[in-house]
Order: C-alpha cells, then structure tokens, then sequence
C-alpha cells in the first residue's frame, strides 16, 4: 500500500513541539532492488554525480540449498534520536524539526563536514557543486511542505515503501502486525527507519 499525495490521515498539521514524528517502514520481502527510488531521488534533488542521498545495497545471501540470493537494504538516514551529526555541528545547520526529521539549514553549514564525519551510518556528504553538506531529509522541502509523500514512497513499483507518523492508524497498525527490526549502530539513538527483513529467500 501507498499512502495517496494528499494531507489526510497520514498527514497531520505540523506541531509546535513534537508530539508524533515521521517514520519510513523498508519492506525488504518487496523491495527488488530495481534502485528506482534512488535514481528518483537522484533526478528531483539535483545530486552531483558521485554522491546519493540514497541507496538501495545488494547484500550477497547463502539459502540451505547454497543458493546466491540477495537481501537489499535501504541505505540512507535513520532519523535517529539523539543524532550524532547534531551534536558535533558548530552552527545548528543541522537540527531535528518538530516532525522528527534530522534536516539541514543549507543557510548556516559552513560545509566543515562534521556531520558527516560524526554520522556512524556513513549517510551524508558535502555537495560538491553548494559546499553545503546534505542527505535524505524525507523530501522535507519538495515534497512534505506541499502535502506530497517522499518521493522514493511514490515511485517504488514494489510498494516496499511505507511512510507516515508513528501514531497514525496505517503505520501503528503494521507495526502492531509486523515483526520489524532498526538498524542501530553505537553512538547513535533509536532510529525511525523500520525494516521488515526477508523471511523467504528469492528463488
């Protein structure tokens, strides 16, 4: 299921403190990893050859039968609590909103690549072409502001993509029904990007 471009239940009017944060679910039994969304992501926010705000890895699997398969994970920003890249940064470019979403404050970076330095997911980098560090903000300006989901939610073929906040009726309800893990690396708080993991090998 996608959720539709409009403001609805997903979509709830911004908060002045945060009472529900946005959250990506990965449905890694979906996902093919066909890259779409990257190359989407890629194509709307004018990324300089070289760097990503997103992508999908290709992670060799052995089945019993020592069949190669493979798991793809979504590699990009966990939206964690207590976000390292925040800490270290010297300006407050990089800031969490009221929405939960880690972001950037293209006005205040110095492109000093703290962030990203201090970032244990590796999911930053400086724009080569702005000197402004950057990473996936959930497509905060291009997309939320308008009432739009992110655009990787849009366009995956697979419906592997889920997006919304954590207290909504469509995300609470999956996370109730569905056994998902977080990828959480030392120095970093709990990440909003939920996985569902492959239960069945591709054949």
């Amino acid at each position: 299921m996608i959720f539709p471009d409009l403001q609805g239940s997903v979509f709830a009017a911004k908060e002045t403190a945060m009472t529900s944060r946005y959250a990506l679910i990965h449905d890694e039994n979906r996902c093919n990893g066909c890259n779409l969304c990257a190359s989407i992501c890629h194509k709307l926010h004018r990324i300089p050859k070289n760097s990503a705000r997103l992508a999908i890895a290709r992670i060799p699997v052995k089945t019993n039968n020592d069949i190669i398969s493979h798991h793809f994970f979504r590699h990009s920003c966990q939206h964690c609590e207590n976000a390292p890249c925040i800490e270290v940064c010297p300006t407050g470019a990089s800031y969490q909103d009221n929405d939960g979403i880690v972001r950037i404050d293209t006005a205040k970076c110095i492109g000093c690549s703290y962030c990203i330095s201090a970032c244990p997911y590796q999911v930053r980098y400086l724009n080569s072409e702005t000197n402004v560090a950057d990473k996936c903000d959930f497509c905060a300006q291009s997309r939320l502001a308008k009432g739009l989901i992110p655009i990787c939610v849009k366009v995956c073929p697979e419906n592997a993509l889920l997006f919304g906040r954590e207290d909504s009726p469509e995300i609470s309800d999956w996370m109730k029904k569905n056994k998902f893990y977080q990828y959480q690396l030392n120095g970093a708080g709990k990440p909003h990007l939920y996985r569902l993991a492959r239960m069945q090998p591709l054949m």
